[in-house]
């Protein structure tokens, strides 16, 4: 009992060290898929984290979405989905993430290797972002809410008569124009 109680009080002292609990795989995926449109879900490709806080492969699906679980190491939920043809984007950009650059660096990066050839950027693509509560008692994902992404590179207001800024709740808007990352933010009412 003795050696019970200091292993548990050792596992308490990492995680208070790493300052994160990483869910269970099957939490992971129920959650993820939170951010896929409801018929995308049951197929889509699913990526979580492991102890180290590195991103692995929890399910491989079989339809083209690709969704990616709560990073336990950020503040607050945030879950995601996107096309697979994103994925070398995406995955490009969590590479640079882990060498140490930062936000600016990153999209610096990625516009020289986008226009250079070597990093392919499809010519549209949706990602959904989902934010939520997590309840402590019921395990579930409280008050949901998703924001979409509609990735069109290079595309400016003049090219497609998008505003720089939401016109209204909820209208959509041009992000990033002229750039490698242009894209079309949709950030419907919250209620």
């Amino acid at each position: 009992m003795k050696n019970l109680t200091s292993l548990s009080l050792l596992f308490l002292l990492l995680l208070s060290c790493t300052g994160q609990e990483v869910p269970n795989k099957d939490y992971q995926i129920k959650t993820a898929v939170l951010a896929a449109p409801e018929h995308q879900r049951s197929e889509a490709t699913v990526l979580g984290f492991n102890q180290s806080g590195d991103i692995v492969m929890l399910k491989e699906g079989t339809n083209d979405f690709v969704c990616i679980a709560d990073n336990p190491s950020n503040d607050g939920f945030s879950v995601a989905a996107y096309h697979k043809s994103l994925e070398p984007f995406m995955t490009r950009g969590r590479e640079l993430k882990k060498q140490g650059l930062n936000a600016k660096e990153v999209f610096d990066k990625r516009e020289e290797e986008v226009a250079a050839g070597t990093l392919e950027m499809p010519d549209k693509a949706t990602l959904y972002v989902t934010v939520g509560e997590p309840n402590e008692e019921t395990g579930e994902i409280d008050n949901l809410y998703t924001r979409y992404v509609i990735y069109i590179p290079y595309a400016t207001e003049e090219s497609t008569g998008m505003p720089l800024s939401p016109p209204a709740p909820g209208a959509p808007w041009i992000m990033n124009p002229g750039t490698h990352r242009a894209h079309i933010m949709i950030n419907p009412p919250k209620k």
